[in-house]
Formats: structure tokens, C-alpha cells, sequence
């Protein structure tokens, strides 16, 4: 009990002194609020790109097709040795009448399809196979090419390798400016805070004098920098919420195409915020501490 309200007076004073102080107060929410606008930006891009990832690998396909040769034992044979394959998560046997019927029904015009005699008919069996882990799909493919009466294996192998390369890179930048940003936030908020605390070092001094301990000079400034971060996490929010959910709409939850799909709102844009805030907090917290360290030194 004693703690709650030592934190409660605390957080009221905070209040107090900063609208007291409100003019260097609010130098230090307005550099609270620019860079977290920007880290919120970067956690919202970092996050959707490991969904775009995390999408790619599991609408990537391996198909195998299956030499025209192969009876219905042997299919049964190459599914029994593809699913001692350790990286297969799934297998799907699609038919040449299946793959017949899925070209007519796209386009009329392959009708005529149907009176193909079976030794004229390019249409191979195949089977449509999931991985489990995108990183050993090479070698899950060479494994499946090395079945016998398995007559070819694809699964734009080119274009999986490019866009996967590509999102990985843009993730390690975000999440590399996250960490930069933080860094940075943390060095302006400290000499931004440094100004509030310069002005007030008499009060320091004072409360030197009388005996405080470092712990009772200390505690109110770090208090007081959790609320100019609370504060100052204010405005990022906002844009958080409202400005990645106008982004969501108007883009009706696709960037360029159905397979780079954003995040859905909810829960999601509360869990950045929530982020953000304590972003804004701890380094609001850790601001006031080192910058009021210089003057608790004898």
C-alpha cells in the first residue's frame, strides 16, 4: 500500500511540475513524440513484412509431375515415399481429369480438350506439396526429383528466392531503425530533459542540503520523465489508430496484389501502441535518471 501511494503522489506531482515547467516540458514531449511517430512507423512496416513472409511460405507450392507412365500403384508408391520426406507438411494428388476439368472451367475455349486420346494428352498427374520450412526447400526438391517416375519439379524457385531475400532485407532495416531510433530518442531525450533539470538544480541543491537521499532527489524526476513520455506517446497513438486503420481501409488490406496482405486492425494497431507507450515511458524514465546523475554527484 505504502508503494501504490508513494507512486500515485508521485505521478500527481509529475503532473504538477511539468505544467509548471511547461514550457521545457514541452521540448521534451514534442522530441518524445517526433521519434516515436517514426519508430511506430517502423514497427507497423517491420511487422507487416514478416506477415508478407510468413504468407509467401505458405502459399508456396512444390509440384511434382508424374511421368505418364505411372499406374495407380505406382502413385500410391511415390506418395508413400513422399511423405517419409521430413520437411513435407501436406501432399495433394491432383488428377490429369482434374486438371482437364480446372482448364475448362477457366477458359471455355479448351473444350475440345476432352476428346484427346490418353497418349495425346500433354496433362501430367501431379501432386501440390507444402513445406514446412521454406528455408530447406531446395533440398526437400532435390530429394523429390531423385523418386522415381517423377518426370519434372517446379516452384518459381527464382521469384520465392528474390521477394523472400527482398522482405528479409526490408525487415533487418526496420528493425535495425527501431533499435537506432530508440538509441537516438533516449541521447535527445537526456539533453532535452537536461535543460528541465538545469533549471531546477537549486531545488536540487536544497534538498541536498536538508539530507534527502539520492533515491528521494532522484524518484520524482524519473516519475516526471515516465509522464512527458506518457505524454509524448500521446501523438504517436493517435496516428498509430487512426492512421494505420485509414491505411488498411484504403487500401482494402492489400498492397499491389492479394499475396502482400496487411495486418487486420485489430488487435493489431492496440499492440503497437502499447509498444510505443513503453517506449515513450522507459525513455522518458531513463532521460530524467541520467540527466539528474550529474547533480546527486558530491
Amino acid at each position: 500500500m505504502k508503494l501504490i501511494r508513494m507512486l500515485s503522489r508521485g505521478i500527481r506531482d509529475a503532473f504538477k511540475s511539468v505544467f509548471r515547467n511547461f514550457s521545457l516540458s514541452i521540448a521534451s514531449v514534442s522530441c518524445i513524440s517526433i521519434t516515436l511517430v517514426v519508430i511506430a512507423v517502423a514497427i507497423i512496416a517491420s511487422w507487416n513484412v514478416n506477415n508478407f513472409t510468413e504468407n509467401i511460405k505458405k502459399d508456396v507450392t512444390i509440384i511434382a509431375f508424374i511421368d505418364t507412365k505411372a499406374t495407380d500403384l505406382d502413385l500410391e508408391q511415390i506418395d508413400a515415399k513422399l511423405r517419409k520426406i521430413e520437411n513435407i507438411e501436406s501432399i495433394t494428388l491432383k488428377t490429369k481429369e482434374q486438371e482437364r476439368d480446372e482448364l475448362i472451367k477457366e477458359d471455355p475455349t479448351f473444350e475440345f480438350i476432352k476428346d484427346w486420346d490418353e497418349s495425346e494428352s500433354p496433362l501430367k498427374d501431379s501432386y501440390l506439396i507444402k513445406v514446412t520450412n521454406l528455408e530447406k526447400i531446395e533440398d526437400t526438391v532435390n530429394k523429390i526429383k531423385k523418386i522415381d517416375l517423377v518426370h519434372s519439379v517446379s516452384y518459381g524457385e527464382k521469384m520465392v528466392a528474390k521477394m523472400l531475400s527482398a522482405f528479409r532485407m526490408v525487415r533487418n532495416v526496420t528493425i535495425a531503425i527501431v533499435i537506432a531510433l530508440v538509441l537516438v530518442n533516449v541521447f535527445l531525450i537526456v539533453n532535452t530533459i537536461k535543460l528541465t533539470i538545469f533549471s531546477r538544480k537549486r531545488e536540487i541543491s536544497i534538498m541536498r542540503l536538508v539530507g534527502s537521499s539520492n533515491f528521494s532527489i532522484k524518484y520524482p524526476f524519473v516519475i516526471e520523465g515516465m509522464v512527458i513520455g506518457m505524454i509524448g506517446s500521446i501523438v504517436p497513438i493517435l496516428i498509430t489508430v487512426y492512421g494505420y486503420t485509414y491505411l488498411y481501409t484504403y487500401f482494402n488490406g492489400e498492397l499491389f496484389s492479394s499475396l502482400i496482405k496487411l495486418i487486420k486492425p485489430q488487435p493489431f494497431i492496440y499492440w503497437v501502441s502499447l509498444i510505443v507507450l513503453g517506449i515513450g515511458m522507459v525513455v522518458g524514465m531513463i532521460g530524467s535518471s541520467r540527466a539528474v546523475r550529474k547533480y546527486l554527484k558530491v
